[in-house]
């Protein structure tokens, strides 16, 4: 509440995963529920479904007030980062980091160097085949990174272990840790 109000935020979710209905989702779902039940609104970009090149480091956006130079399905995710209080970043493990769907996205997050964006805190839903949650060291360093590099507030991590099938995160209590972050975006 601020002076008998509730302040709406506008919350970006970059999902990575490339198993549609799968574990990642379902954290994403239970987020979402969470934050919108908390008043805010929620944009989500399934970076597996979208063509997103990699960054070419030429520079054009620093010229060109953070427009990129490529035509792709990037220049929305953008307009909603431009636009956004929060961010999410959500992703299944592989090989100790984010997937490759949702680092393009990330990379080419660039251009909010040049212009000023409006995210002040930023969040994490990760699931991993291993029992051992530490697997997410890579993901989790690359978020503190981006958090100092953008002067984000890191809001917090669920991660969500051990999970080898889709829909066996049914039940789990990283559902309601997704939730509750959702809450408190």
């Amino acid at each position: 509440m601020n002076g008998g109000y509730t302040v709406r935020k506008n919350i970006v979710v970059l999902s990575g995963s490339p198993r549609k209905g799968g574990n990642t989702d379902m954290l994403c779902v239970a987020f979402t529920i969470g934050a919108e039940n908390a008043g805010n609104s929620v944009t989500l970009f399934r970076t597996a479904d979208m063509k997103i090149g990699g960054c070419l480091g030429c520079g054009h956006c620093f010229k060109e007030k953070g427009i990129c130079i490529q035509k792709d399905d990037m220049p929305p995710v953008l307009d909603a980062l431009r636009k956004a209080d929060a961010l999410v970043l959500a992703s299944p493990i592989y090989y100790w980091s984010v997937t490759a769907q949702l680092k393009l996205a990330i990379d080419r997050m660039y251009p909010l160097i040049s212009v000023k964006a409006m995210i002040k805190r930023v969040g994490m839903l990760l699931t991993c085949g291993n029992k051992n949650s530490d697997v997410n060291e890579g993901a989790v360093f690359m978020l503190n990174r981006l958090c100092r590099a953008y002067g984000w507030e890191n809001a917090g991590i669920v991660t969500a272990a051990g999970l080898h099938n889709i829909g066996e995160i049914a039940g789990r209590e990283e559902l309601e840790e997704a939730a509750m972050l959702g809450g408190k975006m």
